[in-house]
């Protein structure tokens, strides 16, 4: 069983602004990345099929794979970790979320199903009614 990662992904109001921050720092199909200041201890078990899941205005709405960690030294000298990711954004299943600060782990069972899974429903309908629903709390 996968660990992953849950975070807020701030400026984002929709996936299509997380697509288009995507397509600014890593062009022409490289990996996309994501830098934090603490480094995740449980490391082996997200490098093992875990997924950084994106909280987008109060709700997890994508995931996308980890494919590495590494430490990196800002040019305040500072150490953090660079989290590197699959440039495949997934939809899941959307679900309320708390603010919280940083990101915290997620373990798969709490994990959103994706949208393209049979369990999940709602995979065909317009973006803008999905989150319609979401914002009435019908979903």
């Amino acid at each position: 069983m996968s660990l992953h990662l849950i975070k807020l992904c701030v400026g984002a109001d929709t996936i299509e602004d997380l697509e288009a921050w995507r397509a600014k720092i890593a062009p022409g199909g490289k990996p996309m990345y994501h830098v934090t200041r603490m480094s995740p201890k449980r490391a082996d078990e997200l490098l093992d099929g875990g997924s950084l899941y994106w909280v987008i205005k109060r709700v997890i709405q994508v995931r996308q794979r980890i494919i590495g960690l590494e430490e990196v030294t800002g040019s305040d000298g500072i150490s953090r970790c660079c989290i590197w990711l699959d440039r495949e954004i997934i939809r899941t299943a959307p679900r309320p979320k708390k603010p919280f600060q940083g990101w915290r782990y997620l373990t798969s069972a709490d994990a959103p199903p994706d949208l393209s899974s049979p369990a999940s429903g709602g995979e065909d309908l317009p973006d803008d009614l999905r989150a319609k629903l979401i914002e009435m709390g019908a979903w």
